[in-house]
């Protein structure tokens, strides 16, 4: 349990407290429990930077770490868009329902073929791409445009990020696919077999 992993799990732990606070002030409008939201928000996203140049600058690389900073990573996003996602007129503004189900629909995807590709090969390699990192931008940057309620009167905007961060997720989505199927494809156990009987032949 290295000082990297302890801050990723402090991460993790974030997570509830800024989803009930959102909550609070949906619920009252009390205009602390959103600064409080904000401000967990940000925390957790500086903590992503700071547990990452731990684990560089220090040699504490582990294979937990590897495991636990990707899910405090979807943990965040995914749980602030979900929450964002219902409607909290008049407090906040909404992320489109395509976009949540564009993010989960890619992560689901994401999860399935790593366990597809561990189950076959053995090993997933998981290259981390250009349009991935920039998704993971245009979502945090959705959700801090909506908790600072920059959102009010600029729809536009709001609408633009969106696009941009739907466009950026499949994206990324597909290139994980593929990725996944070069993986899959230049195992042996998915050359087919002389002699079979059950109709793929």
């Amino acid at each position: 349990m290295t000082t990297a992993n302890k801050i990723t799990i402090l991460r993790i732990l974030l997570i509830p407290f800024f989803v009930v606070e959102i909550l609070y002030f949906v619920k009252t409008g009390n205009e602390l429990h959103r600064l409080l939201a904000i401000l967990t928000f940000a925390v957790a996203a500086v903590l992503d930077g700071v547990d990452g140049y731990i684990a560089r600058h220090y040699h504490q690389c582990s294979e937990l770490g590897t495991v636990l900073d990707p899910i405090a990573d979807k943990l965040l996003l995914v749980s602030s868009i979900v929450v964002l996602s219902f409607d909290h007129a008049p407090r906040l503004a909404v992320i489109p329902l395509w976009l949540t189900g564009t993010i989960i629909g890619r992560d689901l995807l994401i999860c399935l073929g790593v366990i597809v590709v561990r189950f076959t090969v053995g090993k997933v390699t998981v290259r981390p791409r250009l349009t991935g990192k920039i998704a993971t931008v245009l979502q945090m940057v959705l959700v801090l445009w909506i908790l600072l309620k920059w959102a009010d009167g600029q729809v536009a905007w709001l609408q633009i990020i969106s696009l941009g961060a739907g466009l950026f997720t499949g994206a990324s989505g597909l290139l994980y696919v593929w990725d996944f199927m070069k993986q899959l494809g230049a195992h042996p156990a998915s050359s087919a077999k002389t002699g079979a009987t059950d109709g793929h032949k």
